[in-house]
C-alpha cells in the first residue's frame, strides 16, 4: 500500500492524450519537445536549456518519491509522441488539496482541444479518484493566455501574491490564483467536456 495520496504508477487517460508517471527513460524525448523558446516566456526559466532541464525534472522526480509532486508526461496517442508535460503539485493530504501546474506543450497543439483533455484527465483524477476538495492553478500575473485558459477550464480567479517566486534571471514573479472547488466540479466538468467537443469539431 502506497504511502502517498497518489498511488504510483497512476496512468491518466483523455481523448486524444494520455498522462504516463514522468521516468528517466523519457527526458531525452521530452527535452526534445522543450526546445521552442516560445513555450519558457512566463516560466521562472528556461526549460530548453539543458541543464535546467534536468534539474527541474529531477527535483520533480525526488519530490515525487515524497509525495510532494506527480509530473507526467503528454502522450500524444494519434502521433504516439510526447509533447509536454504537467504536473500535480503542493499535494497536501490531509487538507484534501492539491495544484495542476508545470504544465506545457509544444506549440503547434496550443489553441487546439489538447489542453482541455489534460486538464480534464487531471480534473477527473482529482475529484473522484482522490477526492479532494480544492484543486489550485496558478500562473504568472501578465500572461494573459494562460489566465484566459484557467478560467475557460472553470478556474475561479482569487487573486495575486506579489512578488511570489524568484526567477532564474534574478526577478520576482507574482503569481494569479486560480482554484475549482468540489461542489463547482460538476458545472466544470460538463463545461470542459463541451469545449473540447467544440474543438474536435473544427
Amino acid at each position: 500500500m502506497s504511502k502517498h495520496w497518489i498511488e504510483h504508477p497512476a496512468i491518466l487517460k483523455g481523448i486524444e492524450v494520455d498522462l504516463i508517471p514522468l521516468e528517466e527513460n523519457h527526458f531525452d524525448e521530452l527535452f526534445a519537445a522543450a526546445s521552442d523558446k516560445r513555450i519558457w516566456e512566463f516560466y521562472t526559466g528556461d526549460w530548453s536549456d539543458h541543464k535546467t532541464f534536468v534539474r527541474v525534472y529531477n527535483g520533480s522526480l525526488s519530490q515525487r518519491e515524497k509525495g510532494a509532486e506527480y509530473p507526467f508526461v503528454v502522450f500524444h496517442k494519434p502521433s504516439q509522441k510526447i509533447i509536454g508535460s504537467t504536473r500535480f503539485l503542493d499535494i497536501v493530504p490531509y487538507d484534501r488539496r492539491l495544484e495542476i501546474g508545470g504544465t506545457w506543450l509544444m506549440p503547434q497543439y496550443w489553441a487546439t482541444s489538447i489542453n482541455f483533455d489534460c486538464k480534464l484527465a487531471l480534473l477527473i483524477f482529482s475529484f473522484e479518484t482522490l477526492k479532494a476538495k480544492r484543486v489550485q492553478l496558478k500562473t504568472q500575473h501578465d500572461n494573459l493566455r494562460s489566465r484566459k485558459a484557467i478560467e475557460k477550464i472553470g478556474g475561479v480567479y482569487e487573486g495575486v501574491i506579489r512578488k511570489h517566486m524568484l526567477k532564474d534571471d534574478g526577478s520576482f514573479r507574482s503569481s494569479a490564483y486560480f482554484s475549482i472547488l468540489d461542489d463547482e466540479w460538476e458545472v466544470a466538468k460538463a463545461n470542459l467536456q463541451r469545449r473540447i467537443e467544440e474543438k474536435s469539431d473544427h
